[in-house]
């Protein structure tokens, strides 16, 4: 859906530079430059999206675990000094986005725009909402920042002072499925004025690893295992830890449960979703004596976008909150995932789907880490600080020909 969005007109020309900016050279320049210039080294910190290990452990077969170990032990040879895993950010985007939510339904009667709330983790449907559909959209969508994003936060914030070094002298890097994260790094909302840094400094695809790996004329499957750094992952006794609810991070999934209790005092074991015209299409509504008290939806692929911002401005979406992807299939699917080679894609995209629900699931209100870094990092769950690191806006982008008057 990259190229669906950058053929509606979503990806300019200034955009495409930035998007050249960040790439696995830019990586490699970086870490060749510490090895020559060893007294101004920069602290190479490299953040794994959860889709990009599944993607890479089914090309080379191997288990998710597998995978994430060998990946830190090949980044760590190149010279990246710490290898992180964005599932532990994205604990505070799942507990960010469940009290907004709920802050959100208590107020619908004051806001109209208040409901429904839409996910704000694809940067390809922000970029979208923003260019087309502007000062209508914005209000709807969820400001809570994404998991890449909350990384940034993380890492250039409380790492950098646990380290003893500004935000400038780390150098963060995430893998991600997708193109558009490129472009959600390269944000104004996401640079420190202070510092001249951006919170995440390049975003490298799961295929520009596979050059990577390529490039040094390895492939993964034969890299010797190293330990996983636990400091910010979700990984408990080497054992990885994810988030139920799909590949695309779970967000429906979470704050339906969340609000279920927290609203309604309905303790939800599990999601029942009623597929529509699509599997990309899908409803799931709680219902307490014939009355509908949740109805959400989730939404990938540009049609089903198109038809839930219609439905929007016809005032017939009776939606709670949508979870919101881009790419048809959701993250797993994203564009800069590895392509499927000798089997069909789907029989591939199968394969990864299945080594990503394989990890064990964990509940983010239950992870001490989480808990213990909003009192130390942030100052509480509802302090300045945690709306300064957590939250982000957004800003209709003024329709123009030249392609370069963007407000990123």
């Amino acid at each position: 859906d990259y190229f669906v969005f950058r053929v509606n007109g979503c990806i300019t020309s200034a955009e495409s530079v930035l998007i050249t900016q960040q790439s696995h050279e830019e990586l490699c320049r970086v870490l060749n430059s510490n090895k020559v210039r060893s007294n101004q080294q920069k602290l190479v910190v490299v953040s794994v999206s959860p889709q990009s290990r599944a993607s890479l452990a089914a090309k080379f077969q191997l288990t998710p675990l597998d995978a994430a170990r060998k990946l830190t032990a090949f980044f760590k040879k190149l010279g990246v000094h710490s290898v992180f895993d964005t599932t532990f950010s994205r604990n505070f985007s799942l507990l960010e986005s469940q009290r907004e939510f709920v802050q959100r339904f208590r107020r619908q009667n004051e806001d109209k725009k208040a409901l429904p709330m839409l996910a704000s983790a694809c940067p390809g449907w922000i970029c979208y909402a923003e260019k087309t559909h502007g000062s209508f959209i914005i209000p709807y969508i969820s400001t809570t920042k994404s998991p890449q994003q909350v990384m940034g936060s993380l890492i250039k914030g409380h790492f950098a002072s646990q380290q003893h070094l500004t935000p400038d002298q780390i150098y963060h890097v995430t893998v991600m499925p997708c193109y558009d994260k490129k472009l959600e790094a390269s944000r104004s909302d996401f640079f420190n004025p202070e510092y001249q840094t951006r919170e995440v400094d390049c975003v490298i695809t799961t295929g520009e690893v596979l050059r990577l790996l390529e490039q040094e004329g390895v492939a993964l499957s034969d890299v010797a295992p190293a330990p996983l750094d636990t400091m910010f992952s979700s990984v408990s006794e080497e054992e990885l830890l994810s988030h139920s609810g799909g590949g695309s991070g779970g967000y429906l999934e979470h704050i339906y449960k969340y609000a279920a209790k927290e609203l309604f005092g309905i303790q939800v074991a599990e999601v029942q979703y009623k597929p529509l015209k699509n599997k990309d299409f899908q409803e799931a509504s709680l219902e307490k004596d014939g009355k509908v008290l949740l109805q959400f939806a989730l939404a990938y692929g540009f049609r089903n976008i198109q038809n839930l911002v219609q439905k929007l401005k016809r005032g017939r979406a009776s939606y709670h909150y949508v979870e919101v992807m881009a790419c048809p299939s959701g993250c797993l699917n994203g564009g800069g995932q590895i392509r499927a080679e000798g089997v069909s894609s789907k029989d591939f995209l199968q394969q990864v789907e299945k080594l990503y629900e394989s990890v064990r699931t964990e509940v983010p209100e239950l992870n001490p880490r989480i808990e213990e870094l909003y009192e130390q990092w942030l100052g509480g769950t509802d302090s300045e600080k945690a709306g300064e690191m957590l939250r982000t806006q957004y800003h209709a982008v003024e329709k123009t020909n030249t392609g370069f008057n963007i407000k990123w």
